[in-house]
C-alpha cells in the first residue's frame, strides 16, 4: 500500500499537533449525494497503548540461526524485574519483502496514483536518521551510498520508511512513504556538518601558542561549546522521534542511524563542560525508546576508513608529550564515537555495524531483524511511573534450545499522565482525531485516495481529492424505509515546512433509500474535494469516520504540486473514471472536473472487461508566440508492450491565445476486447518547435474477467 510519508524532523515532530489543530474547525455540511468505491477485507486488529502496557518483540531462532514458527502465547513466559507478567496480546509478525510490480516493458516501477489503506501496514517500518551533525562533509557521499543502498535493495514495496536529518533540516527529510523516490531525493540532499576533529584544534592551539606556556598547560578544544550543542541537539531530536513512534503499537520500529557517533568526551566531566548533560540526553533517549518498543540500528559509513581525512591534515605532532596530542589521540574520537553507537543501539534492542566495509550483511540483518518476529503484549503489575529500569525477561521453557532476542527492559514513565484532550462542541470527533494524527495510516475504515492536479489560479495547482469508503465497513441503519449512516470526513496537505492547508472538514448525511443502500454496499462511497496548493511536495491526509460503529481510518498520499510555468510544455495528472465506477454514489460539493469527465473522479484501477474508461489530462503550453503546433497522442499497452489502444490529436498553439489554461485532452477507451491483464495507459505531449520539447504521464490499470 501506499503510505504515511517520511518525514523531515521538524515535521515529524510537529505533525501530530499540527493535523490536530487543522481538523478541528466547525464542520461544514454537505448536500446529500450520490455515493462510491468497493470492499475491503477486515483489517488486522492493532494493540492499544496505555499507561503501564508494554510491548515486547521476540526473534526466536533454532540453532541454525532460522526463525521458529508455530510458537504461541502460551509457549513464553515474561518476567519484568523478575516477576512473571501476563500476556494479554500476542501477534506472530513475518513479512515478506514485496518488490514493486511493473509491466514487463517498463524500466523501472510506476508510481501508483491511488493510495489505499486496505492492508493496514504490512510491512517493516524504518526511519532512516543522517546524522549531519556528526558527519564530516568530506564524508558525506559514503553516507549518501551506504543509505542509497539500503533503500534501493533492501526497503521493499510493502515497507514505511521516513528520512530525518538530526540537524533538522526543514527541506531535506521525507514522511513516511514507500515511494522510492522520494526517499532517496531526501538522500541525495545530505550533507555533513560535524565540527572540526578536537585532536586537530588542539594541535592548531598548540603551535599558536608555542613559547607562550609553561610545558604541560592543558590545550582546550576551542569548539568544545559548540560540539557539545551538536551532541545535545542530535540526542535531543532522537528522543522527540522515539516518542512520536511510540503512537505506533503492535509493530517493531526500527531507526537505522547512518552516523559517526557522538565523539565528545564524557569520560572527563571536569574538562567537557557538557559531559554530565550529555550523558544525561543519552539516557533519556534510551529511556524513551525503550519505552516506545524502538530499536535502533548504527551505521558508521566510515567503515574501515575511519578518521583517514582528519590524518591527512596533520603535518606533526607536538613534541610536548604531556599533552597527549598524538596519533592516538584520533583513535580514542573514533572509539567515543563508535561507543555511543554501541550503546545506543545494544540498550535499544538493536546492534552497531562499525569497523566494517561490509553494510550488506549489517542490512540484511536488519531487515531480518524485523521481518520475522513475535510481539508480546502485557500490562505491567508494577504500574508505578517512578523513572526506574524494568528488566524484560522473555523465555520458551519447552524450547531450551532456543536462543530469543528480546530487548533487556524499558525505563518507566515519569511523573503524572497527561490527561487526554477533550473535544469541544465544533471539534472533529476524538475517533477523527485520532487517524489523523497517527504516525501512519489507520485501516479500521478502509479507504482508497487518489488526487490530480491541475493548473490552477497563478501560482497554485488546483487538487482534486476522490476518497472512497469500502461499502462493506460502512454500516447501514435502517429507520422508516431508508437507511442511514452520518460520515465525517477531513483533508490535511502539510508541506515540507509543517504548513497545513485544508478545505476544512466536512459531514454527509447518508439518507438512502434500499436501491441507493445497495450501491453503496457494494461499490463504497465516494467523496470529492478541491483543494489550491503552491507548487511544491506535500504529504495529503484523508482521514473519516462513520457514526454508527464510530470507526475510523485514514490515508496518506505522496502529492507532487509543480510549479505548472516552470517548463515549456508541461502535464497535468491523468483524471480518470469508468462506467462501473462512475455507478457508485458520490458527494460533490466542489468538482472541478464534473464538466470535464463523464464521471466522478475514480480510484479504481482495476475494471472489468467490456467497461469504458475515460480520461482527462490538460498539456500546458509555454513555449512562447511563435506559432507552433503539438501533438498529444493516448496509447494503452500490455504487459509484452503491444498497443491495445492508441488515439491521438494535434493542437494549435493560436488555441491558447488570451488563455491562461492548457489544451484540454480526453479519450475515452473502451475495454470490451481488452484481454484481462495489466496495462500501462500513456498520455505524452510533443511540441514541433525546434528543440522539440515533450511531457508524459503514465498510470498501471489493471482488466479483469468480466463478472460471472
Amino acid at each position: 500500500m501506499l503510505a504515511y510519508e517520511a518525514m523531515t524532523m521538524r515535521t515529524i515532530l510537529s505533525l501530530a499537533a499540527v493535523l490536530l489543530i487543522a481538523v478541528a474547525g466547525p464542520a461544514a455540511r454537505q448536500p446529500q449525494p450520490p455515493p462510491a468505491q468497493p470492499a475491503a477485507p477486515q483489517p488486522p486488529v492493532t494493540f492499544r497503548a496505555e499507561v503501564n502496557y508494554v510491548e515486547v518483540d521476540a526473534r526466536v531462532l533454532d540453532a541454525q540461526g532460522r526463525f521458529i514458527t508455530g510458537l504461541t502465547a502460551n509457549d513464553f513466559q515474561v518476567l519484568e524485574d523478575g516477576q512473571p507478567q501476563k500476556v494479554t496480546a500476542f501477534s506472530v509478525v513475518n513479512l515478506p519483502v514485496e518488490r514493486a510490480p511493473r509491466p514487463l516493458f517498463a524500466s523501472r516501477p510506476i508510481e501508483a496514483d491511488v493510495a489505499t489503506n486496505l492492508t493496514g501496514v504490512d510491512g517493516r517500518v524504518y526511519v532512516i536518521v543522517l546524522d549531519d551533525l556528526h558527519t564530516n562533509v568530506q564524508r558525506s557521499p559514503r553516507v549518501r551510498a551506504a543509505a542509497r543502498q539500503f533503500i534501493e535493495r533492501y526497503v521493499g514495496a510493502n515497507d514505511l520508511a521516513a528520512v530525518v536529518h538530526t540537524s533538522g533540516r526543514s527541506d531535506a527529510g521525507q514522511e513516511f512513504t514507500n515511494n522510492p523516490r522520494r526517499l532517496l531525493a531526501a538522500v541525495d540532499k545530505f550533507m555533513g556538518r560535524k565540527v572540526r576533529s578536537a585532536t586537530l584544534n588542539r594541535i592548531d592551539m598548540e603551535a599558536m601558542t608555542r613559547g607562550q606556556r609553561q610545558q604541560g598547560d592543558r590545550i582546550d578544544d576551542i569548539d568544545d561549546m559548540e560540539r557539545g550543542y551538536q551532541a545535545r541537539s542530535a540526542l535531543d531530536s532522537m528522543r522527540q522521534l522515539a516518542q512520536y513512534l511510540g503512537g505506533i503499537s503492535g509493530r517493531r520500529k526500527a531507526v537505522v542511524l547512518f552516523s559517526e557517533g557522538i565523539d565528545y568526551d564524557i569520560t572527563d566531566p571536569i574538562n567537557s563542560r557538557d559531559a554530565s548533560t550529555i550523558l544525561s540526553a543519552t539516557r533519556d533517549l534510551i529511556s524513551v525508546a525503550t519505552r516506545a518498543n524502538v530499536a535502533i540500528y548504527g551505521v558508521d559509513a566510515r567503515g574501515l576508513g575511519g578518521l583517514a581525512e582528519e590524518g591527512i591534515e596533520v603535518a606533526s605532532f607536538p613534541d610536548d608529550t604531556t599533552l597527549n596530542i598524538n596519533s592516538g589521540s584520533f583513535q580514542n574520537e573514533l572509539r567515543l564515537g563508535q561507543d555511543s553507537l554501541r550503546v545506543l543501539s545494544s540498550e535499544t534492542g538493536g546492534f552497531a555495524a562499525v569497523n566494517s566495509n561490509d553494510f550488506a550483511t549489517a542490512f540484511q540483518r536488519i531487515v531480518d531483524d524485523n521481518s520475522a518476529y513475535y510481539v508480546l503484549g502485557y500490562y505491567a503489575t508494577n504500574d508505578r511511573r517512578d523513572g526506574r529500569f524494568r528488566t524484560i525477561e522473555v523465555k520458551i521453557p519447552s524450547r531450551p534450545d532456543a536462543r530469543i532476542r528480546a530487548r533487556k527492559g524499558y525505563v518507566a514513565a515519569r511523573g503524572r499522565a497527561s490527561e487526554p484532550r477533550s473535544a469541544g462542541p465544533n471539534d472533529a470527533t476524538p475517533e477523527l482525531r485520532n487517524v489523523m494524527t497517527s504516525p501512519l495510516p489507520i485501516s479500521e475504515l478502509p479507504m482508497a485516495v487518489t488526487a490530480a492536479v491541475f493548473k490552477g489560479p497563478k501560482p497554485n495547482g488546483s487538487v482534486v481529492i476522490s476518497a472512497l469508503v469500502a461499502g462493506p465497513a460502512l454500516p447501514l441503519v435502517e429507520q422508516d424505509g431508508m437507511f442511514r449512516n452520518h460520515l465525517e470526513m477531513a483533508v490535511v496537505a502539510v508541506d515540507q515546512k509543517g504548513k497545513t492547508f485544508t478545505p476544512g472538514r466536512s459531514t454527509v448525511d447518508l439518507n438512502m433509500k434500499p436501491d441507493t443502500a445497495k450501491r453503496v454496499q457494494a461499490l463504497g462511497f465516494r467523496v470529492i474535494s478541491q483543494l489550491d496548493l503552491p507548487p511544491g511536495r506535500y504529504t495529503l491526509r484523508v482521514g473519516a469516520r462513520e457514526g454508527n460503529t464510530k470507526k475510523a481510518g485514514s490515508v496518506s498520499y505522496d502529492l507532487d504540486v509543480p510549479d505548472f510555468g516552470a517548463e515549456k510544455l508541461l502535464m497535468s495528472s491523468i483524471a480518470m473514471t469508468s462506467a462501473a465506477s462512475a455507478v457508485a454514489p458520490t458527494a460533490r460539493s466542489k468538482d472541478p472536473l464534473q464538466q470535464l469527465l463523464p464521471g466522478p473522479l475514480s480510484s479504481y484501477r482495476e475494471f472489468p472487461q467490456g467497461d469504458e474508461v475515460a480520461v482527462f489530462a490538460e498539456v500546458y503550453d509555454n513555449s512562447g508566440d511563435q506559432p507552433h503546433r503539438v501533438d498529444i497522442t493516448a496509447s494503452l499497452k500490455a504487459e509484452g508492450g503491444q498497443s491495445v489502444f492508441a488515439t491521438s490529436e494535434e493542437r494549435d498553439s493560436t488555441e491558447l491565445k488570451g488563455s491562461a489554461g492548457g489544451y484540454g485532452f480526453a479519450a475515452r477507451i473502451p475495454l470490451a476486447d481488452v484481454a484481462p491483464g495489466l496495462y500501462v495507459l500513456r498520455i505524452e505531449a510533443q511540441s514541433r518547435l525546434g528543440d522539440r520539447p515533450s511531457t508524459a504521464r503514465e498510470v498501471v490499470i489493471r482488466v479483469m474477467p468480466p463478472p460471472q
